[in-house]
């Protein structure tokens, strides 16, 4: 009888979880130097650093993901040894809610606050789509004037002319939750049981840039088959309702003042209408006040965001360069942050309201929108590497690296096989080294040092044929090696003018 043969232990594939990506050097230092940039301005206008845990309560989260169709769904979320239930943070702002309510009583109000981080999401993954994202937030809690509301949108004009969007290449729109509320009254939608009709109005408004207006409007009535031929049931609404809500997306005029006023037509008989009206009027003037004209800050109604938990005054970040599709089409670029007024999230832990008002920022976006107009360097300059050409005298080569970290540059030691010369500087032109040092016995003896240019000399290399031609190039030479850090400081430099 033939012995059963041991199974070879199975390896574990070296993949991503499905949703999830790596990020390397390069990205992470651009990430990082982005953010300072968005934190330096939420500084400037007196936030405060948040640090809370990524993961929190069920209890505390709620109802996840309000933007969705099955709201109990999409969060990563376990169960603790004691039966409670946790889950990683979906948002920054749910968080946020809890954080207050716990310390209210020790914080100042209104409460000014950012927040940097990874958030999770647990939905399907599909192009441009992941589980795990950054977000960097800015929120006011606790003050229920619409002039934090227009700070928000004059420090999301601020944010993206810092990063280098430069004016004219974004646009901050502007709308108020209870302008469509009461566009949704006059159009015969406030009732309780229009809730469902509501829903499917807010999502076809939300796909205005999308579909165009003939979209809207057959979401608004039946519904619409796409181009493979599914089909999405409408809000069912009869041709009176549905041109009072058309007239509310074409509301749109040449300048704030101009769209107020066709609004208040519009919600003409709706206490809530006027209400939001008036809001917008307020936000409008603040921000002309502070110089932030309709380039930069537009009252516009298309704009309704998807989170139901908004309780006014919303707004956009939207970039207006061209960028091709995944088929070859001009898009504009689109969003890159949102926000708005949200005064029922904290009443959820206290019972009482607490008005809110807050902007998050999707930072691999932005970082995305940055890298396609070279705004932004992905491809960082490596260290200073010190080569070892004599084994016996490494303690001289961290003398070297020492010197230079001390000078402020950055700078290794190259710390693989030194035997081979030609694998250490393959290894300082992975690394994007701007400077290769090398010392061999001759040049200790000599008091002498190596610099090797890589940048300068990769370009130089292939026009090169004889051994005099290689001597004499610019890119080594040959200094003192009392002058390391100034010949180093020197040529990069020059490969940085």
């Amino acid at each position: 009888m033939a012995k059963d043969k041991k199974k070879k232990p199975q390896r574990p594939k070296a993949v991503n979880p499905r949703g999830f990506r790596d990020y390397f050097g390069a990205k992470v230092t651009a990430r990082g130097q982005m953010l300072r940039t968005i934190t330096d301005i939420y500084h400037q206008y007196g936030f405060d650093p948040l640090e809370s845990p990524a993961v929190e309560t069920v209890e505390a989260l709620g109802k996840f993901l309000p933007d969705v169709d099955r709201p109990n769904e999409g969060v990563f979320a376990w169960q603790d040894e004691d039966e409670s239930w946790m889950a990683l943070r979906y948002d920054m702002t749910a968080p946020l809610a809890r954080v207050y309510a716990q310390h209210r009583n020790d914080l100042p109000t209104p409460y000014r606050r950012y927040a940097v981080g990874p958030v999770w999401r647990n939905e399907k993954p599909g192009p441009g789509r992941y589980r795990q994202f950054y977000q960097c937030d800015a929120d006011t809690v606790g003050t229920p004037t619409v002039a934090a509301d227009a700070e928000m949108c004059a420090m999301l004009s601020d944010v993206l002319e810092a990063v280098g969007i430069e004016r004219g290449g974004y646009i901050v729109r502007v709308n108020n939750r209870k302008v469509l509320n009461g566009v949704m009254e006059v159009a015969g939608l406030g009732g309780p049981d229009q809730e469902s009709a509501r829903g499917i109005v807010l999502r076809a408004i939300d796909k205005l840039d999308r579909l165009g207006e003939d979209g809207v409007r057959a979401l608004l009535g039946e519904g619409r088959k796409d181009a493979s031929g599914d089909f999405t049931n409408g809000a069912g609404l009869g041709a009176e309702q549905a041109e009072i809500v058309m007239g509310f997306v074409s509301a749109l005029r040449d300048d704030n003042a101009a769209t107020t006023a066709r609004l208040s037509e519009l919600v003409a008989g709706s206490a809530i209408g006027m209400s939001g009206v008036q809001e917008l009027e307020t936000i409008a003037e603040a921000v002309a006040a502070q110089g932030y004209g309709t380039d930069r800050v537009l009252v516009d109604p298309s704009v309704v965001r998807g989170l139901g938990y908004y309780t006014g005054p919303v707004y956009e970040a939207e970039l207006t360069h061209e960028i091709l599709d995944e088929k070859g089409r001009v898009r504009q670029f689109g969003s890159v942050a949102g926000g708005g007024r949200y005064d029922d999230l904290v009443k959820r832990f206290i019972g009482q309201e607490v008005p809110a008002t807050g902007v998050s920022l999707g930072v691999d976006r932005l970082l995305a929108a940055l890298v396609a107009q070279d705004r932004i360097a992905t491809d960082t300059t490596g260290p200073v590497v010190v080569t070892v050409m004599d084994k016996g005298r490494v303690a001289d080569y961290q003398a070297m690296v020492g010197e230079l970290r001390t000078a402020g540059i950055r700078a290794e030691l190259y710390l693989g096989n030194p035997k081979d010369m030609g694998r250490q500087l393959k290894y300082a032109d992975q690394r994007n080294a701007p400077v290769a040092v090398i010392q061999g016995s001759d040049e200790a003896e000599r008091g002498a040092i190596q610099l090797k240019d890589l940048a300068l000399g990769a370009g130089l290399a292939a026009n090169i044929t004889t051994n005099e031609e290689w001597k004499a190039q610019p890119a080594q030479m040959e200094v003192a090696r009392t002058d390391l850090v100034a010949e180093v400081r020197a040529m990069i430099a020059r490969r940085e003018g």
